[in-house]
């Protein structure tokens, strides 16, 4: 007699510890987060993430455009700047994404980096029993001995990763395989992906990139300190303190110009010194055009534009003469013509009250090929052909000693509006004319000088970059352009004595079908015929 435990009444449902459900959410998330559908989603998102930078001003590159379209675009624009829309590659939406990725790439390239090598470590698959059954199969009967084929087969499958095998009854079979380059571009396409992810985000860390105007008429650069430069972006581990120590100057400027006025030519001849030749003095000399830099010391000094700087002399009323030539900016890129400011201080003035009313300023316009309409200057070309100054002389406190920055190219116009700057005289000048001011003071237009416009460039991560993208290109035309596939050859002696072995061949594409029956067409012929063919 046997007896059976009556079931508890009330089971209690199991229910994991705390410790065991938290591993089960990190492990799953970890799971889905190295997938790679993972991983192309966020791909996906990272480039729609970076529209916003192209399509909006960003305040790195272009603040007072960023003012301007928030002040324009009301609450949206104040929403957008909130969200770090202006930011966008510094924001920590942004960075969020880019990270999620790196690490997505990494678990998704690692097992399959093993499971890579696993892959060709293994010898190819047995041959099946019923080569019928593939895709591609061809049989036939040959007067050959199996040792003949033998040989035959190693000939023409030489390039193919093969194996023989000994089969009942004195045959043999051979399984080959071709194509394992497909997925090694695979994994290199990948790696090159996750390189060139990880050397762009550490070159944004110790790169740097600034502009600065230099005159044209051996008018000098030195890479000393950000102060040198007339807008700098430095990466997020570059303090300015340490940058690669260079000097430049810039002996001439030479453009030239289609019949229709477009630029065709930008060219500059200058000396540069850096290493060893800043101790002894030695200048070298390069010729810089366009997409043509100065390579020195890690540093990349490009050729982006040019322009004009009016030169000014001022007289003033105790016989002292002051001259400038201070960089306009074009308005107008088709023509040149210019505008900006050029601003002296009264000499001899000691009293700090007084020299703040009698500071000048000279404003307006720049033709270099100046064209008078309607007593309005403007210029047809960008050439240099009869150039002309249309001026505005302002007489004030320029808010030179007022310790905020202020543009070069511009006077601080609310010291205009409430009239703490006041316009003397306005006239159109030709070079060598000058005007009088109402207390005696002269102000001549003695010609132009040319600038240009220099860039300077560091990136320690862009042979790394270079080299990744590279890698990334080739790996993506391997995976693309190579085909996995498959070749069995089974040879048994035949049972009657009219042919005395039989030779079957079968083919399997592992990957794309088109194109693959041609080839095992003259795979099999040359197998079965043992002729070495095309």
């Amino acid at each position: 007699m046997t007896t059976t435990e009556a079931p508890p009444k009330n089971p209690q449902p199991y229910r994991p510890s705390a410790a065991k459900q938290a591993l089960a959410f990190l492990r799953n998330t970890w799971r889905g987060l190295t997938s790679m559908r993972t991983a192309l989603v966020l791909l996906f998102l990272l480039a729609l993430a970076a529209l916003p930078g192209a399509l909006l001003p960003q305040r790195r590159l272009n603040a007072p455009k960023v003012d301007e379209y928030i002040s324009a675009h009301g609450w949206w624009g104040s929403l957008l700047d909130k969200l770090e829309f202006f930011d966008v590659y510094s924001s920590v939406w942004f960075s969020a994404i880019y990270i999620l990725l790196m690490i997505s790439l990494i678990g998704c390239l690692t097992p399959r980096s093993f499971e890579y090598v696993k892959q060709m470590r293994a010898k190819p698959v047995l041959t099946p029993r019923n080569l019928a059954r593939m895709p591609h199969h061809r049989i036939a009967r040959t007067a050959r001995t199996p040792e003949t084929i033998r040989e035959d087969v190693r000939k023409q499958l030489s390039g193919w990763r093969r194996v023989e095998r000994e089969e009942d009854g004195g045959g043999f079979s051979v399984s080959a395989e071709r194509g394992y380059l497909r997925e090694t571009g695979n994994l290199l396409f990948h790696f090159g992906m996750l390189g060139l992810i990880v050397f762009f985000a550490l070159g944004k860390l110790y790169s740097y990139e600034g502009q600065v105007i230099v005159q044209a008429n051996g008018g000098q650069f030195c890479n000393s300190g950000i102060y040198n430069y007339d807008s700098f972006e430095a990466g997020l581990r570059v303090d300015g303190t340490d940058l690669n120590p260079f000097c430049v100057k810039v002996n001439d400027f030479t453009a030239r110009y289609t019949a229709t006025n477009q630029a065709d030519y930008y060219h500059s001849h200058i000396e540069y010194q850096s290493g060893e030749d800043l101790q002894t003095g030695t200048w070298k000399p390069y010729d810089l055009e366009v997409n043509e830099p100065l390579r020195t010391v890690g540093d990349r000094v490009y050729l982006l534009g040019n322009g004009y700087s009016p030169q000014f002399t001022v007289t003033f009323p105790n016989g002292e003469k002051r001259t400038q030539n201070t960089q306009w900016m074009f308005s107008n890129p088709a023509t040149m013509l210019s505008e900006g400011a050029t601003k002296f201080d009264q000499p001899g003035v000691t009293d700090e009250v007084q020299r703040r009313t009698k500071q000048l300023a000279i404003t307006g316009l720049f033709a270099p090929s100046s064209f008078i309409h309607g007593g309005v200057l403007t210029s047809t070309a960008p050439q240099l052909n009869n150039p002309m100054v249309a001026v505005d002389v302002l007489r004030g406190d320029l808010g030179l000693d007022a310790g905020r920055g202020q543009s070069v190219f511009s006077v601080d116009q609310s010291r205009v509006q409430d009239g703490r700057l006041k316009r003397v005289a306005r006239k159109n000048l030709a070079v060598g004319q000058e005007l009088t001011l109402d207390d005696g003071t002269k102000v001549r237009f003695d010609g132009v000088n040319k600038w240009v416009n220099l860039q300077i460039s560091h990136d320690p991560t862009q042979g790394f970059v270079l080299g990744f993208a590279i890698v990334m290109f080739a790996g993506l035309g391997a995976s693309l352009l190579v085909k996995r596939r498959r070749v069995w050859v089974r040879v048994r002696p035949g049972k009657d004595e009219s042919a005395s072995t039989v030779i079957e061949v079968a083919g399997l594409a592992r990957t794309d079908q088109a194109g693959y029956g041609e080839e095992f067409q003259r795979i099999s012929e040359r197998l079965v015929t043992g002729r070495k063919g095309s």
